[in-house]
């Protein structure tokens, strides 16, 4: 089993710690990884876009002219898709864009992105965050000590919310629990932060 330094937020180093393998020692999958990024996006859209057919555009219900005689093209609404105003042919229409991806493989994503963070030394395990009352000060001080710039906080303990909210000013770096863990933050961010007790609880999750 791999082992880590365990860290304080002052960035000073305070033991060790051993991680699970079968989490932390999984093999690079690209592909699944790719597959489970895409699907988190798609699932994020709305689906709400929308364009009107000749059917739906206000109007054109007369005949502009008669069929023959005129010399003209026949036409039969001023809503038709060739004339300016007129509706729009093959347009996007409101639907679901969510993806399906079994909850193995999104196991198996989540578990390469941790074991490459590790394999990257962008894993950074810290003994705990304990901030009694949301202060950006704080996690400012916290990226300093450990020259990050760009990071995932991840916490597992009880003052989460005030990680959360003292994270949520500072550009490039966001703050979860461990039930918020998702595929796209492991991979957009580039340091990972993870408490001692937010391991526990995805060890005990995915192992």
């Amino acid at each position: 089993m791999p082992k880590v330094t365990l860290y304080n937020i002052a960035g000073q180093a305070a033991g060790e710690v051993e991680l699970n393998d079968s989490i932390f020692g999984v093999e690079y999958n690209e592909a699944v990884i790719h597959q489970a990024v895409v699907r988190q996006q798609a699932n994020e859209r709305l689906g709400t876009h929308a364009t009107k057919t000749r059917g739906l555009v206000r109007g054109g219900g007369k005949k502009p002219w008669r069929q023959k005689g005129t010399g003209r093209a026949r036409v039969g609404s001023i809503r038709s898709p060739l004339w300016v105003g007129g509706g729009t042919v093959f347009g996007p229409t409101p639907r679901s864009h969510a993806k399906g991806m079994t909850k193995k493989a999104r196991r198996l994503a989540v578990k390469s992105a941790l074991s490459e963070k590790l394999r990257a030394n962008e894993l950074i395990v810290i003994d705990q965050i304990n901030f009694e009352a949301p202060k950006t000060k704080q996690v400012v001080e916290m990226m300093k000590a450990f020259e990050a710039s760009k990071a995932l906080i991840i916490d597992g303990g009880k003052a989460v919310e005030n990680t959360v909210l003292s994270a949520r000013n500072i550009p490039g770096v966001k703050a979860i629990g461990t039930c918020g863990i998702n595929i796209y933050d492991l991979v957009h961010y580039t340091k990972l932060f993870m408490t001692q007790e937010a391991v526990k609880q995805i060890e005990e999750v995915l192992a």
